[in-house]
């Protein structure tokens, strides 16, 4: 969904419950990319829940500081949203030219999304013939509401910025999993672990056939320390990340670890069944991870025995040229953390 299509560069900027993106990824004359910026800041928790943003001058001021630290000098941005706020669908209609299709997607959009077709604005895609008619060809359709778009609009302009393009968090996901991978003929499943929220996204070769937000993230680990031994989210968070505390033996925070992960992987596994349900016979030979959960070594276990599936981690950097300035053992780090901000930094002015 473009707002204009002005020259220059786009920074690509990952707004999360937890913590804030920015990528500044520049096309080289060979056709590839070279990471010029990145960096990344933690937000408080509560500013921003469930997609919804609730402090926007806070947000807005972690923006502005971001950008500021990275010495980010770029005003146009690529920003994402998903969760409720965004409804994508492969539906089929009949055989027509794209400008057609253009004057007619409010109708055909009507028996698809249960929001007043009014309230959203409408996205599309041709993805070619249907397979099981020829007069009729597959198509993405994508319907974000006006409300929370119009939300990370304001949002963006108060950071003193300018909102080129709003993307699907599925989306940039997949753009930079393409430049990195490519498509095989193999079906697979892009799953991205935020702090709040599940992006699951499945492609058959270059095509999303199935997208998926699910409310759970590591924001659940979270909650069910602070529920074991109180304290805040914030402290719940450390004790987390360090592994150690003297509040909860060590073994007790494996078994919420493992009970939070187990949850997630059987969430996973019945949107899975509903892709096994529309295209019998496929099989989902590969899931690469993304987010701030990927790199949980049990919850990639579990999910592998849970769907019988290869289950790796995703590099968005593995394709992507890094000067010097950037430590490598840090970009490994946060690897599965940066590939959505990463999929946004790849967009340009006047992308469909």
């Amino acid at each position: 969904m473009i707002f204009g299509k002005k020259k220059g560069s786009i920074i690509g900027l990952d707004i999360g419950t937890r913590t804030l993106k920015v990528a500044e990824v520049e096309q080289t004359k060979g056709g590839g990319y070279f990471l010029k910026k990145f960096g990344m800041s933690d937000i408080p928790p509560g500013i921003i829940e469930d997609g919804t943003i609730k402090n926007p001058e806070e947000v807005a001021n972690g923006i502005r500081q971001l950008f500021k630290m990275y010495k980010v000098k770029e005003k146009n941005v690529a920003v994402s949203i998903g969760g409720f706020a965004i409804i994508v669908k492969t539906i089929s209609v009949q055989n027509m030219p794209a400008d057609q299709l253009q004057e007619t997607i409010h109708f055909e959009a009507e028996q698809y999304i249960p929001f007043d077709i009014s309230d959203v604005n409408l996205d599309f895609q041709i993805v070619g013939e249907d397979e099981s008619n020829p007069n009729q060809m597959s198509v993405i359709l994508v319907a974000a509401k006006k409300e929370i778009i119009n939300d990370y609009e304001s949002l963006i302009q108060l950071a003193d910025l300018n909102p080129l393009v709003i993307d699907v968090d599925a989306f940039a996901l997949q753009n930079i999993y393409e430049v990195n991978y490519g498509f095989e003929n193999d079906s697979i499943a892009l799953i991205d672990v935020g702090a709040s929220k599940t992006t699951l996204n499945i492609l058959r070769g270059p095509y999303s056939v199935l997208i998926r937000d699910v409310t759970m993230g590591c924001g659940q680990i979270n909650q069910e320390i602070v529920t074991k031994i109180g304290g805040t989210l914030e402290e719940a968070e450390q004790l987390y990340h360090s592994g150690e505390s003297d509040q909860i033996p060590s073994k007790e925070l494996v078994e919420i670890v493992s009970a939070v992960v187990t949850d997630w992987a059987t969430e996973i596994r019945r949107a899975l069944d509903f892709f096994y349900s529309t295209y019998p016979g496929e099989h989902i030979r590969k899931i690469v991870l993304s987010g701030g959960g990927a790199n949980i070594k049990p919850f990639q276990e579990v999910l592998s025995e849970e769907t019988s599936s290869q289950v790796e981690v995703i590099n968005p950097f593995d394709n992507i040229q890094t000067g010097n300035d950037f430590d490598r053992s840090y970009l490994e780090r946060i690897a599965p953390q940066a590939a959505i901000c990463l999929g946004l930094g790849l967009r340009r002015a006047g992308d469909k």
